[in-house]
């Protein structure tokens, strides 16, 4: 993937309000707002096209950006995007500062591999039943994956993989079991038996036959 796609470009604007950002939008512009790091909000403007390309890698939002403004370099996380409700149309993004040595909260996603090699799977009927797509990390910005993967080869039928089986990257840790309760071990995913169409109607006719009066 290229570096490019983390890299954008971005102008400060003083022209604010809903008329500004349809102003902004017609010329092919994304209203933007940059904020944290104990600093001021700064509002900003990006290249749509450039910025519409660049989120549709799903990367772009659990990795570290940069935003070119003016001479400056800035490092970012997606923090909100607000996309049009039917047409291809970013609407407004929301950016956060980061800082190198100070640990952050995001959300990474999970990739679930090796389900299709899966004996549970492949041999003995199972399906996965995924209980989450991503998890939210704590790490520093130089230790955030771009993704975790969830590996399914040796999981039986009837196994969960919860929070704590989840093998993590140096560094990284998962926020919900930092919460040190019990009840935060949550699942991820289940293998269970798959039932197919032929089980459901034998159930049907059991339930059925329960149903029945005794002649």
């Amino acid at each position: 993937m290229s570096d490019g796609i983390f890299t954008l470009d971005a102008e400060v604007r003083t022209d604010l309000g809903k008329g500004a950002s349809r102003r902004l939008r017609h010329a092919g512009k994304v209203p933007a707002v940059l904020y944290g790091a104990g600093k001021e909000a700064v509002s900003l403007t990006l290249d749509h096209n450039k910025l519409f390309q660049a989120q549709g890698f799903e990367a772009f939002y659990s990795h570290v950006l940069t935003l070119n403004i003016g001479k400056k370099k800035t490092e970012v996380l997606v923090k909100d995007m607000q996309r049009h409700a039917f047409k291809p149309i970013v609407m407004h993004v929301d950016f956060l500062r980061i800082d190198a040595k100070v640990a952050l909260h995001t959300n990474v996603p999970l990739h679930f591999i090796n389900e299709e090699k899966a004996d549970s799977i492949k041999l003995n009927g199972g399906h996965a039943e995924h209980h989450m797509v991503d998890v939210e990390v704590s790490c520093l910005p130089g230790d955030l994956p771009e993704y975790i993967e969830v590996d399914l080869l040796n999981v039986a039928l009837d196994q969960t993989i919860h929070l704590s089986d989840l093998v993590l990257p140096k560094g990284v840790t998962l926020v919900e079991l930092n919460k040190g309760e019990d009840d935060h071990d949550l699942a991820v995913v289940t293998v269970k038996l798959a039932k197919g169409p032929k089980a459901e109607d034998e159930s049907d006719d059991d339930a059925d036959a329960e149903e029945a009066p005794a002649e």
